[in-house]
């Protein structure tokens, strides 16, 4: 099983997340020279060498007219003042998004911004975006890609200001370069084609960050609201190193957060920011095979000590009928020496919230456990046999160094009862098949 395993020990920007993939893939001038190809506008995208802390990576330098975006991180005791003119513009920056982090260049709040009229600047929409990503020589694949991971930023920026989708804005050479950077992982990650996708714990960094609407804490409004329920911490280091962008391109893509799993590494990808920190700052990518088909499921699981042995088999009816992968029940001790069964629900992530419903209507809890888990799963296919005595659907499971087949005991059971014979003699005649 392909394997892709990101570690963001220096949190993550989108800048640093095309680096570290582009270091895994074979032909890197192709990459470039579509990026270069795409026609963003006034976007020139090129690789640099990098080093921190003794190690050599790559910085991804996306220009915009020749201009690159940079980042400020603010501390309070140097700068104890805001720039309170900002704020006379919020109708026109609708985004913590795009607060500068150390990938320098994932964030469309530049210095720049304080610097110069805002009459100078434009503006584009998320309908705008939209059109440009519709209009790139782009998969279909890569081209849903990049709008999803877009639409969670606005989504998050719609909520951080409480305003529709619609009127979200983002500022031209910020925009054009964060649509590289989204663009060109959602590119990578065709390229590579991982079975799946882990990442770490995200460090998001500490301290507070410069927008056009003032000084505001890290991690970003924004970010925050993206990074809820994925595991992130903030640490020590005085930064952002999370920024928006980055954290919508793991949630996008990611199968699970969590530590990096066994897998037989063939390739090391280094994706360097532009600030130095006492720590390297860079995301890790891991590309190799693991053991096994990938395959995410979730466990649901409650606690029961109040039911008849009659409805708690009715409800594991109902949960299969709802599509539950298994159910099984476990003698526990619980609170005030009172025996109990352990409920234990394995689904489909998508299925989940419906058969957490249907455990409550089933059952008497009134909590549920939620773990996602990963699991390995051999390949599986169903095939039909001809017998003396009639057919009988075979099970084949391979992989992992396994070739199994079983015979359906439905079709089996039947054909013993049908024919008044054992089920040892209806087995014999389906391997002789």
């Amino acid at each position: 099983m392909k394997t892709l395993y990101l570690e963001c020990n220096m949190g993550a920007a989108g800048d640093m997340l095309t680096a570290a993939l582009l270091e895994l893939t074979e032909d890197r001038q192709a990459f470039l020279d579509k990026m270069n190809s795409l026609g963003l506008p006034g976007v020139t995208v090129a690789a640099e060498p990098s080093v921190k802390c003794g190690i050599t990576g790559t910085h991804m330098r996306v220009t915009v007219s020749g201009a690159e975006e940079e980042s400020e991180d603010v501390d309070l005791h140097d700068h104890p003042h805001e720039h309170e003119h900002e704020h006379e513009h919020e109708h026109e920056h609708e985004h913590e998004h795009h607060h500068h982090n150390h990938g320098e260049h994932d964030h469309h709040h530049g210095e720049h911004d304080h610097e110069h009229s805002h009459s100078h600047h434009h503006h584009a929409s998320m309908r705008d975006i939209e059109e440009i990503i519709g209009g790139l020589d782009v998969s279909e694949k890569v081209r849903e890609d990049a709008l999803a991971v877009y639409r969670l930023i606005a989504d998050a920026e719609s909520r951080v200001h409480g305003r529709p989708v619609t009127e979200i804005h983002f500022h031209e050479v910020g925009s054009m370069d964060a649509v590289a950077d989204v663009v060109g992982v959602c590119l990578l990650m065709e390229m590579l084609s991982p079975d799946r996708i882990v990442v770490s714990p995200v460090h998001t960094g500490s301290g507070f960050v410069r927008c056009a609407h003032g000084v505001l804490p890290v991690p970003a409004p924004a970010t925050a609201l993206i990074l809820q329920g994925i595991p992130s911490y903030g640490g020590a280091v005085k930064g952002e190193l999370c920024t928006p962008t980055g954290a919508a391109l793991l949630k996008h893509f990611a199968c699970r957060f969590g530590d990096r799993p066994v897998m037989a590494v063939e390739a090391i990808g280094y994706g360097m920011g532009k600030k130095d920190f006492d720590q390297a700052n860079c995301v890790r990518a891991f590309l190799g095979e693991a053991e096994g088909k990938a395959d995410i499921v979730t466990k649901l699981e409650c606690n029961i000590d109040d039911m008849t042995g009659e409805s708690i088999g009715f409800a594991m009816e109902r949960l299969f009928a709802a599509g539950a992968l298994d159910v099984y029940t476990q003698s526990i001790g619980m609170k005030k020496n009172r025996p109990g069964i352990l409920l234990s629900v394995i689904c489909r992530p998508a299925d989940a919230d419906g058969i957490a419903r249907e455990i409550m209507k089933h059952t008497a809890t009134l909590g549920i456990r939620r773990q996602t888990l990963d699991r390995y799963v051999l390949d599986r296919r169903m095939e039909t046999v001809s017998t003396s005595y009639g057919e009988v659907r075979i099970k084949h499971a391979s992989g992992m160094g396994v070739d199994r087949v079983k015979p359906e005991f439905d079709d089996l059971a039947a054909l013993a009862k049908e024919h008044n014979v054992s089920l040892e003699e209806i087995r014999n005649a389906v391997m002789k098949a």
